[in-house]
């Protein structure tokens, strides 16, 4: 299976769902964009890693690191490796010093984790191929036309990968409720919008 190594390129607010939060990879070497629709809570776990803060006590993912480095492993890669009904699934790749082992993991723990690890990103070409788009330019979507960072709460969203991402969380909650003509209607839209220029 081939795969794609990523980076983190921005996060923000979702503004169709309370709580949650965009967060928008890029491939290393090339255009496409992955949004990901992540929790409040991972969402924070990710932000203070970027942004060098740390807390007077450990969080889940800083737990999860010093387990890893007491037991002489080594997070080698996270990965991005299918979506199923819309929904990301990850697998944490860990050496063992005698063996590699890997362990299935929600993608925006899976991000938390690599980030404190300083271990790369990589997403399946397969799931870049259904999810991902190419961005009309390469500013960056969570910045204005000034170069100012968009504000956690803007009004409209205006950029494509935020709708994008926006879409893709209405989508899961119309699956989660079984709404499927909805469903339809937004998985349409999707598709529309990814093929626009």
């Amino acid at each position: 299976m081939g795969k794609v190594e990523c980076e983190i390129l921005g996060m923000s607010t979702n503004p169709s769902s309370a709580g949650a939060y965009a967060l928008l990879l890029k491939e290393v070497f090339g255009k496409r964009r992955l949004p990901i629709i992540i929790g409040q809570a991972e969402a924070q776990a990710i932000a203070l890693e970027l942004e060098g803060i740390k807390p007077p006590r450990p969080l889940s993912h800083d737990l999860m690191k010093s387990i890893i480095d007491n037991l002489g492993g080594t997070l080698l890669q996270v990965f991005i490796n299918e979506l199923r009904e819309n929904t990301y699934y990850a697998q944490l790749i860990i050496d063992l010093s005698t063996l590699n082992i890997e362990i299935d993991a929600r993608p925006s723990d899976a991000i938390a984790l690599a980030i404190r690890a300083h271990a790369p990103i990589y997403v399946a070409d397969s799931v870049m191929d259904s999810a991902s788009f190419i961005p009309a330019t390469e500013q960056n979507p969570f910045m204005n036309e000034e170069g100012g960072q968009i504000p956690s709460n803007p009004e409209p969203i205006t950029t494509k990968e935020a709708k994008l991402a926006s879409l893709q969380e209405k989508l899961r909650a119309a699956l989660d409720n079984e709404d499927y003509e909805r469903a339809a209607v937004i998985r349409d839209e999707i598709k529309r919008l990814s093929m626009s220029n």
